[in-house]
């Protein structure tokens, strides 16, 4: 079924909150009578707090009767990757070791959208400890990508939960976390727009780490606006977070306004440059996009990457396999724990470095960083497809295989911000392109990808749940 409260995005359901077309209360139901009939199928809920969502939805309306002013989220719903702690809260970080873990304090994330007035819809399914982009979790089972209900396709990694719950209609927005790729690979397989934010732009506090040098907390939605609302929201210095202490702040949502990109320098690498593995159709999209962009008025231009720049992958996942194995140790050593096969062997691979290869890369990468922001000066965004290829079926992963955070990875490791959004439906399935931008240049991929979005029609496109009786 379409049209209704399900397929409206965040800004769209806010507009009609103000206009009295329908209540907080009314939101609510309609999402949850949809997760009670889609969830058992998609598995992207860890736990839906039914009770909590239609209290504080009318709490909201309550607040909106009144008739004082209130911010853009407030009465709107959200659903939070189970690595945001709640206290009081289950939090399982997506291992079964944990599903009787309870939180004890709040993550930051949660309080910051709790006081913009929305209201949880659930806690979302993972990857064991966030360490894994194709989406898998054998232990706690991996979450269906909704766009092949027949067979069980990569949802992406590691935001699994988040990516099928917000393409699926059961939420209008998700968060996600992105060590490696974790929102924008899910998104790529999914059709949705996610934005990773610069490192340090969104406080980690009551957030389980994998990687302390490389974790961002991200949004996940159907449009461009959302992730801009969602932003505004989160992005702001927290003292129990010093990353976030130096950060110039701005109005994200005037970004996502839209407007003209004529003039805006767009980095389109050489298609000769590009990874061997990349699926024909993800190159066709991506190369639409630039065509897109270009009629828009931007001024893309072919270029060669730094030779290294795909390489990055494997220096990223030395930083964040080390320091994953350093927080997780104690029980990704202890064989009696229940923790997924292929996590654990990944994790043991931290036991293994040389002496001094951690200090190293992290030497290596502030050296790179720098090179690249040279690199980067001419241009406002760099454009190359998210993911390689469409999603695939679950049964062919193989768990050691680098390749779903092929591309995504060097955002990470050079520090950058990147949007991922919807670029195409081969064969019925999603892939997307990811603009970079430079370190707290969020409003340049956020005026490119609304552009974009303006062009296009790929960000409204819908799985067919109709099977699921939806």
């Amino acid at each position: 079924m379409s049209g209704g409260l399900h397929d409206l995005t965040l800004t769209e359901l806010a507009a009609g909150l103000s206009a009295r077309k329908f209540s907080s209360r009314e939101i609510a139901d309609a999402l949850l009578a949809r997760i009670e009939k889609a969830d058992k199928k998609l598995h992207a809920f860890t736990e839906v707090y039914t009770k909590e969502a239609r209290a504080m939805a009318d709490a909201a309306d309550t607040a909106r009767a009144g008739g004082f002013p209130l911010g853009p989220l407030h009465g709107l719903p959200i659903a939070y990757k189970d690595l945001c702690d709640i206290k009081g809260r289950i939090g399982t970080g997506g291992s079964k070791m944990w599903e009787k873990r309870v939180a004890t304090e709040t993550s930051n994330t949660v309080e910051r959208l709790t006081a913009a007035g929305m209201f949880p819809l659930g806690k979302l399914h993972m990857v064991e400890f966030a360490f894994g982009g194709w989406g898998t979790n054998p232990l706690m089972g991996a979450p269906w990508n909704p766009w092949d209900l027949e067979t069980h396709r990569t949802p992406g990694g590691s935001s699994s939960g988040t990516g099928v719950a917000v393409a699926a209609r059961l939420a209008p927005a998700g968060i996600g976390s992105d060590t490696g790729g974790s929102v924008r690979i899910p998104s790529a397989f999914n059709g949705l727009v996610g934005l990773k934010v610069t490192f340090g732009r969104i406080s980690l506090h009551g957030t389980m780490l994998l990687s302390w040098t490389l974790d961002s907390i991200g949004p996940m939605a159907r449009s461009v606006e959302d992730c801009a609302l969602l932003l505004n929201a989160l992005a702001a210095p927290d003292p129990r977070d010093p990353t976030t202490l130096g950060q110039p702040l701005e109005d994200f949502a005037a970004a996502a306004k839209g407007g003209s990109i004529e003039g805006m320098r767009v980095a389109l690498p050489d298609s000769r440059q590009l990874p061997d593995t990349l699926h024909p159709d993800v190159v066709n999209a991506w190369q639409a996009a630039g065509r897109t962009l270009e009629s828009l008025g931007a001024t893309v231009e072919a270029v060669r990457l730094p030779g290294w720049f795909f390489d990055l992958g494997q220096p990223a996942g030395t930083i964040s396999t080390s320091e994953m194995f350093s927080l997780h140790r104690n029980w990704i050593e202890d064989r009696s724990k229940a923790i997924g096969d292929g996590v654990r062997a990944r994790a043991l691979l931290g036991k293994n470095f040389l002496p001094g290869a951690y200090a190293e890369e992290l030497r290596n990468m502030g050296r790179r960083r720098a090179e690249f922001m040279e690199w980067m000066r001419p241009y406002d965004v760099l454009v190359t497809p998210t993911v390689p290829c469409p999603a695939i079926p679950l049964g062919e992963v193989d768990e050691t295989s680098p390749v779903a955070a092929q591309l995504t990875r060097p955002g990470n490791y050079l520090g950058l911000c990147g949007l991922s959004m919807p670029s195409g439906l081969p064969n019925g399935l999603p892939v997307g392109v990811q603009i970079l931008g430079k370190p707290y240049m969020e409003r340049d991929v956020l005026k490119v990808g609304k552009a974009f979005q303006d062009a296009t029609d790929f960000h409204r496109r819908a799985p067919d749940l109709s099977s699921l009786g939806l």
